[in-house]
């Protein structure tokens, strides 16, 4: 959470607790006291806020979840950092985000050798020989992202999609209804390091 918007949820609390102090001797309510607790409501009401635009069309199917080491948590942040180049909101970073667990784990991959799916590499494991870019290119976490958000942009209404279709659409994978089970995960990433 930003620092202007803490002071302000704070200052606010603070309104909260003062306005009660001085009204309390007058109000006989006892069902609803006033207390430190409001600032704690109001910090859960902006947090709802904050998940409502980043995951606008709730969840869909379960959720998986894994711990990241600190490459995976760079390439979150690179993943952030490009979609933010690239003029795109933190809607489009959660797409991201989720759309490269899936792929690789947040790890760029370098060829896999007979465990790769053809020449897929890179975060969002792009093949060179669909068009995507260089290898040096794909496995470059930023010019990777640039690449899947040209691809989403093309989407004509990805924002009004859920998550899975719109990742399906720009990667064309053979299991489209996947990218569905990190959503939670990755609006948790980008809510954490969006303004870090």
């Amino acid at each position: 959470m930003n620092t202007i918007l803490r002071k302000s949820i704070l200052g606010i609390a603070g309104l909260t607790v003062a306005g009660g102090l001085a009204a309390g001797p007058l109000n006989h309510d006892t069902s609803t006291p006033t207390t430190r607790n409001d600032a704690a409501v109001t910090t859960t009401q902006a947090a709802k806020l904050d998940s409502a635009a980043l995951i606008p069309h709730g969840v869909q199917g379960t959720q998986s979840r894994i711990d990241l080491d600190d490459e995976q948590t760079a390439n979150v942040k690179a993943i952030i950092a490009a979609t933010k180049k690239a003029g795109m909101d933190e809607r489009a970073a959660v797409v991201s985000i989720a759309t490269a667990l899936q792929e690789s784990k947040l790890e760029n991959l370098g060829h896999l050798g007979d465990r790769n799916d053809h020449d897929s590499q890179g975060l969002f494991q792009q093949r060179p020989s669909s068009g995507w870019g260089t290898v040096e290119q794909i496995t470059d976490p930023e010019y990777s992202t640039m690449a899947f958000l040209k691809g989403l942009k093309q989407v004509d209404g990805w924002r009004d999609m859920p998550l899975t279709k719109a990742a399906q659409t720009v990667q064309v994978s053979a299991y489209p209804d996947h990218y569905a089970q990190w959503e939670q995960q990755a609006a948790d990433l980008v809510a954490e390091h969006w303004n870090s």
